[in-house]
C-alpha cells in the first residue's frame, strides 16, 4: 500500500482527469450544436475544425491519464484491482469508453479533413453527437460506482479476505491449541 501522501496525489490527479474528461467531452458536445443546426456553412466548418483538437488534445489524454491513474489506485491501495465489483465494472467500462474513443479518433480527423475542404459540401457534415452524448452517460456510471462504492466482493476478492483473514488469526498469540501440538 502506498503512503498516504502518495495516494492523495494520485487520488488527486485521477480526480481531475476523470472531470476534465467529462469536461472535455462536454466542450466536444457544445461543439456539435452549431455542427448540426448552424444555417452558415463557415459555422458547421469552424465546429468541425474545433472538434478535432478538442478530441485529440483534451478527450483523449484526459481519458488515458483517467485509465492510468484509476488502475494505479486500485493496486496501490485495500480496494485491489479484482477484490470490489464496483471496482470492476469502473474498470470494465473505463477501458471500454477509452477503446472506442480511440477507435473513433480516426472518423473525428476524417470529418475535420472534409470540413477543411473549402470545396466539400457541409451539407453532409452531419456532426457527431452520439458519441458524445453516450461517452458522457456511460462515464456517469464508475462516477457514480466510484462515489458510493457499493458493497459487493467478486470471488476473488471474498478469497483474498478469507486469506487475509485466516493469516491475522496466526500472527497473534498462540492459542492452547497450537500449543498441545507442539508437545
Amino acid at each position: 500500500m502506498w503512503a498516504p501522501g502518495v495516494r492523495r496525489a494520485v487520488l488527486t490527479v485521477h480526480i481531475a482527469a476523470s472531470v476534465g474528461w467529462m469536461g472535455a467531452i462536454v466542450a466536444y458536445v457544445a461543439l456539435n450544436v452549431p455542427a448540426l443546426t448552424s444555417p452558415h456553412p463557415a459555422s458547421v466548418r469552424a465546429a468541425h475544425l474545433m472538434m478535432e483538437p478538442v478530441a485529440l488534445y483534451a478527450v483523449t489524454p484526459l481519458a488515458i491519464v483517467s485509465l492510468l491513474t484509476g488502475v494505479a489506485l486500485a493496486l496501490g491501495t485495500v480496494w485491489g484491482l479484482f477484490r470490489h465489483y464496483w471496482v470492476v465494472i469502473s474498470l470494465v467500462i473505463t477501458v471500454f469508453a477509452t477503446t472506442i474513443l480511440l477507435l473513433h479518433l480516426p472518423t473525428v480527423s476524417a470529418l475535420a479533413d472534409r470540413a477543411a475542404d473549402p470545396r466539400s459540401d457541409v451539407a453532409g457534415l452531419t456532426g457527431d453527437m452520439f458519441h458524445a452524448v453516450a461517452g458522457l452517460a456511460v462515464l456517469m456510471i464508475p462516477l457514480v460506482l466510484n462515489i458510493y462504492k457499493p458493497r459487493g466482493l467478486t470471488r476473488y476478492g471474498w478469497r483474498a479476505q478469507q486469506r487475509q483473514s485466516t493469516s491475522v488469526r496466526r500472527v497473534g498469540p498462540p492459542s492452547p491449541d497450537d500449543i498441545d501440538q507442539s508437545r
